[in-house]
């Protein structure tokens, strides 16, 4: 008897169920270097941060920026950084950590690799509460278009969980993913009915629909930071349960999770996330598509680790979008939609080429 338990511990540990003091060793040295790539990640957003504010269709030393930032004299530099591109600096980070996080969040959740966040009806209702605002009550202000936006896109995501959750399983990821495809489908219909009644309305439409970080001073930063950073904390809160889920509901519930409100928290983030950032920006897409494929190249599918390195490598993208399509445009810009898609579709298309995509 002891004999037969003793080898039964001994197939345990050979098996991986219970970490062997081998696997502990070996976890010290990733978790070392996990940490050492987030603090480079860190760096390159500073610098990306810092190229954002030399880098424009006049170009700035970085001194004259520093002076600009903490002592400024009211000269012309002074305003251009303080007034244009620290506010597009900060925004463009806040929404590209935002849709890198919402991206890993949509894929993690739905179970499928090359969604992105839009799938859940968020960008849609968003596009389509932004016409109906100027449409029916000849709203122009983009103070108030957030607010409208925002209000959209938590109406089409509320409308697509309700969907999906509709029947006796519950909400899960093909039911998901279908109502996301089913409602985005109407709401896009609509919304591009309304814009061919009215000129005003497509106009709008049409400036929302390329997207753009080029914000005008730091009121409107401050407006959408609340929705962001919220967003931001609980999405970075559902990891482990996510990374439950992963393995299925049944083990999910055996590990002592709660299925359907680790999933409601987790659209109820991407929907903060997605729909504050398209709300002030437009739908930037490729971020949350490409950010998580190639974050998980370095660590793995361990959302405790994928969601942090997507919100950084999110924002860090974003920022040097932005920058590069200020300066092959010069003295104009391409905004940081149209140079995401110009540099995200090919680069997706050799990553789906060299290496097959991660099942979730």
């Amino acid at each position: 008897m002891r004999r037969s338990e003793s080898s039964a511990q001994a197939a345990t540990a050979d098996s991986g169920t219970a970490p062997t003091q081998v696997e502990r060793a070996a976890a010290t040295p990733r978790r070392h270097t996990r940490t050492l790539q987030i603090i480079a990640l860190v760096v390159l957003l500073g610098s990306s941060c810092v190229l954002s504010l030399c880098i424009g269709a006049k170009p700035i030393p970085l001194d004259a920026v520093w002076n600009a930032l903490v002592a400024p004299t009211g000269i012309e530099d002074d305003m251009i950084v303080r007034e244009l591109r620290a506010p597009r600096t900060a925004i463009g980070a806040l929404v590209g950590a935002a849709l890198g996080l919402a991206g890993a969040l949509t894929q993690g959740h739905t179970r499928n690799p090359i969604a992105d966040p839009g799938i859940l009806g968020i960008t849609h209702g968003a596009g389509l509460a932004i016409v109906l605002a100027t449409y029916a009550l000849e709203i122009t202000s983009l103070h108030s278009f957030i607010w409208f936006g925002f209000a959209g896109a938590a109406l089409g995501a509320v409308t697509v969980f309700a969907v999906g959750s509709a029947g006796r399983g519950g909400p899960t990821p093909l039911t998901l993913v279908l109502a996301g495809a089913a409602i985005s489908a109407l709401l896009q219909a609509i919304t591009f009915a309304v814009v061919l009644l009215d000129q005003r309305s497509l106009d709008a439409f049409r400036f929302w629909k390329v997207g753009s970080i080029a914000v005008a001073g730091f009121p409107l930063v401050l407006q959408v930071l609340p929705f962001l950073v919220i967003g931001l904390a609980l999405g970075l809160a559902g990891a482990s349960g996510l990374n439950a889920l992963v393995l299925g509901d049944d083990v999910a519930r055996s590990l002592g999770h709660h299925v359907q409100g680790v999933r409601v928290l987790g659209i109820l983030a991407i929907t903060i996330l997605v729909g504050a950032s398209v709300a002030v920006c437009g739908p930037i897409g490729f971020v949350g598509l490409i950010v998580p494929h190639v974050v998980r190249v370095f660590t793995g599918p361990d959302h405790r680790w994928l969601l942090p390195f997507s919100a950084l490598a999110g924002a860090v993208l974003v920022l040097l979008a932005d920058t590069v399509g200020r300066v092959v445009a010069r003295p104009g810009e391409i905004e940081v939609g149209v140079m995401l898609a110009l540099i995200g579709a090919p680069f997706f298309i050799v990553l789906v080429r060299r290496r097959k995509l991660v099942r979730l």
